[in-house]
């Protein structure tokens, strides 16, 4: 597994595994083969493709959006919207949803300790 510990600029695109404990100012996509741990933060959008496999310890201050397909859990803080689109999302009971849980499609689980706003729509 890649370890990235400084700051990285621009968009990113992630197939493979990552530890992320630095910073990403840029959005970020995650395609099959990618296995992100994010412990650091990304200053932007987290977008988890089909196959992709994400779990959010630190902080992610933009949307976070989940295909069908794609397995995320969320720990850490989420700044934007969490919009699960059909794949399969599992918000914690240490986790913080600024913005909206949108569950359009898909498995969405979230812990009753989870500080979420929930919205159907």
């Amino acid at each position: 597994m890649r370890e990235e510990r400084g700051q990285l600029n621009g968009n990113q695109v992630i197939a493979e595994p990552v530890d992320l404990w630095g910073t990403i100012s840029g959005n970020v996509t995650v395609l099959k083969g990618g296995k992100v741990y994010v412990r650091g933060a990304i200053y932007g959008h987290l977008n988890v493709e089909d196959g992709g496999r994400v779990h959010i310890y630190g902080n992610v201050s933009g949307n976070l959006t989940v295909e069908k397909g794609a397995k995320v859990i969320l720990s850490g803080v989420l700044g934007g919207d969490a919009v699960n689109n059909g794949g399969r999302l599992y918000i914690d009971n240490m986790a913080r949803v600024l913005g909206r849980l949108r569950k359009l499609e898909g498995d969405t689980q979230v812990d009753p300790h989870a500080h979420v706003h929930v919205s159907d729509h």
